[in-house]
């Protein structure tokens, strides 16, 4: 489950079986877990966090996004 980045409080990573999922990232914080497509940035599922916070993570990740794509691809293509 590789670490791509951390911002904060918040760790972005995504799961080695992934691979066969739309490129995506995952994001925690304490027990809270939120998942984003990313091309393009849409919200796939969420788990405690409150909705302003999703929105502010969602900012972060389009921020971030060609960052996290090549992350994905770096990862997954080799």
């Amino acid at each position: 489950m590789p670490t791509v980045l951390r911002i904060g409080a918040y760790r972005f990573f995504f799961f080695a079986g992934d691979k066969s999922e739309p490129a995506h990232v995952h994001v925690e914080r304490d027990d809270n877990l939120v998942k984003f497509w990313l091309d393009p940035v849409r919200l796939q599922s969420s788990g405690g966090f409150s909705r302003h916070e999703i929105a502010r993570i969602q900012i972060i990740v389009i921020e971030h996004q060609q960052y996290l794509l090549e992350a994905w691809y770096g990862y997954f293509n080799n």
